[in-house]
């Protein structure tokens, strides 16, 4: 049972510190396979072992499980590494599966002396056929009682390129009859003539998962290998690898599985991902619609938003899809305490204040985040002509409309108040512009600034000064909540049509300097983003999140 302000991760740590483990023994690793970009099903594993370095003063190391050259670049490795930094974590180690290629070989070969390893003629389809089912036993390998001496001789002749891809493996000879599928006599070396992103073409054999990872845990000195839950299985082989290999030592890495991070309408699958790039349903790894952590970060997502969406789902051992909500709240609740406000107009109607001198403008002061103690202002340009949003008006209007009516009156952010006069409309009876007066004495501020008949507030925009720009509305690309469980065949029917939204607005002249990145509140509307490549000349934002809605974290 989770303690109070522990997860169970710490608990058995804080165990095994009081049974005497040293402290200075401590450390901890995040091992991505470089086949790809981080989504936000690493994120979990990402901040629970770079949390519990921090926690007991450990170091981490960032381990790249590079033991497949057919799908690693060097540019997933870069990716990677600006992922985590960005997060705000640093590692003690930069490691790689392929640094222990040696080794492993060298391990491999005291397996076969063991009479624990031997070399299979077999094809991939025999052996996947032999292994039999969950129900029933499998098949031994006509290979698996060749002698000592062949087996080492043929693995030698494996890594010398004697062989062609796929002609020869390496398996380990454990339990045909063992109810765990994984340890029926698992491969642990395949021909691959691939060129590796690290090694380049020095081998041409190359070690499987299960083969690498406990033995790299115990180079690396790793006292507590966390993985998520579907490497459960996969713990009895570490196990077994780790003692075959190393009977006398009297400490091992232990593997410990936590539940992974599932989110609603979210695709976690890096072989689907690319799927959708391949297919023109998004546009790149970093595309909004993802859960990429570069996309997030391109919506606008902040490193504290992000960990404190881990914090909130929690670790535990129990399988769950978080809601998408939650993530939703964790940005939404970073941005209203950071975010600048500026005013932006989406829909754009012209108004008219018929009494303000045409030829006068005046600069008001506006409030940047009312929501810190000591906010600054800075000046926005108020004239005759404005902007407002066509659904802040309505020509008749019931009782429950309480901005903009004809007859009636709203204040104007930061402004004054005004009240609606009259409409011009065009030929098929759109409106087109509505008529204002202002009230001279209701600026923001003033002694006169209340009216009995003001129920609301309305932000604007001047025409003279505002500018275009693109804002990109981003919805849920999928349309079930849980995308991970249909085929690739039924995406055309289950992608949201309306997950990309492509608007044209007017927005302050302040946001021409804007930075890539930046986050601003467009007052009343959402939180948006610079886009990447923002410039004067290149105005798009993503919206990151809407303002409000009712979840609250239990």
């Amino acid at each position: 049972m989770k303690e109070k302000g522990r997860n169970f991760i710490e608990i058995i740590i804080d165990q095994d510190l009081k049974n005497g483990f040293n402290s200075k023994l401590l450390r901890f690793r995040f091992p991505p396979e470089p086949n790809g970009y981080l989504h936000i099903g690493h994120l979990k594993a990402i901040c629970l072992n770079f949390n519990l370095g921090i926690k007991y003063k450990a170091p981490v190391n960032l381990r790249f499980d590079d033991t497949n050259p057919t799908k690693e670049e060097l540019l997933f490795i870069q990716e990677i590494k600006s992922d985590i930094s960005w997060l705000g974590y640093t590692w003690d180690r930069e490691c790689y599966a392929s640094d222990y290629f040696e080794k492993l070989y060298e391990w491999a070969h005291l397996l076969i002396d063991k009479g624990l390893a031997y070399v299979d003629s077999q094809s991939s389809e025999e052996i996947a056929a032999q292994k039999g089912t969950p129900s029933k036993p499998g098949r031994e390998s006509r290979d698996r009682n060749r002698s000592v001496e062949e087996n080492k001789e043929l693995f030698t002749q494996m890594r010398e390129g004697k062989f062609a891809s796929g002609q020869y493996v390496l398996r380990a000879k454990l339990n045909m009859d063992s109810p765990n599928m994984l340890i029926r006599d698992p491969v642990m070396y395949r021909i691959l003539y691939e060129n590796h992103p690290k090694t380049k073409n020095k081998w041409c054999i190359y070690p499987m998962y299960d083969w690498t990872h406990g033995q790299s845990d115990f180079i690396e000195g790793i006292s507590h290998s966390l993985c998520s839950l579907e490497f459960m299985p996969h713990r009895a082989l570490y196990n077994l690898f780790l003692n075959a290999i190393l009977p006398q030592k009297k400490y091992l890495p232990i593997q410990r599985e936590f539940s992974r991070l599932n989110v609603a309408y979210s695709i976690t699958s890096k072989r689907k991902i690319k799927n959708l790039i391949d297919q023109n349903y998004v546009e790149g790894w970093d595309d909004p619609r993802l859960h990429t952590i570069c996309a997030l970060r391109r919506k606008g997502y902040t490193p504290s938003a992000l960990k404190r969406f881990v914090e909130l789902a929690g670790v535990s051992k129990r399988k769950k899809i978080v809601e998408l909500a939650l993530l939703e709240y964790c940005i939404r609740e970073d941005l209203n305490k950071n975010a600048e406000r500026v005013m932006s107009v989406v829909n754009p109607l012209r108004l008219t204040i018929t009494n303000y001198d045409i030829n006068c403008s005046e600069e008001l002061d506006f409030e940047i985040n009312p929501e810190k103690k000591e906010s600054d202002y800075r000046s926005v340009v108020f004239s005759r002509n404005l902007f407002i949003e066509r659904s802040d008006f309505k020509e008749d209007a019931d009782k429950n409309f309480y901005r903009l009516t004809l007859g009636g009156y709203v204040r104007l952010k930061s402004a004054y108040i005004i009240k609606a006069e009259k409409v011009v409309k065009d030929i098929d009876g759109t409106i087109q512009e509505v008529h204002c007066t202002y009230l001279k004495d209701s600026k923001s501020g003033s002694i006169h600034a209340r009216h009995p008949d003001v129920k609301s507030t309305i932000h604007w925009l001047s025409i003279e000064q505002s500018v275009d720009a693109k804002a990109i509305i981003y919805d849920k690309l999928f349309l079930t909540d849980q995308p991970e469980k249909i085929t690739e065949d039924e995406y055309p029917n289950e992608i949201n049509p309306k997950s990309k939204v492509e608007k044209e607005i007017r927005i302050d002249p302040y946001l021409l300097n804007a930075k890539e990145g930046q986050q601003f509140q467009f007052l009343r509307i959402g939180y948006f983003t610079a886009d990447k490549g923002y410039s004067q000349k290149n105005r798009v934002f993503n919206k990151t999140v809407s303002l409000r809605d009712s979840y609250r974290p239990v």
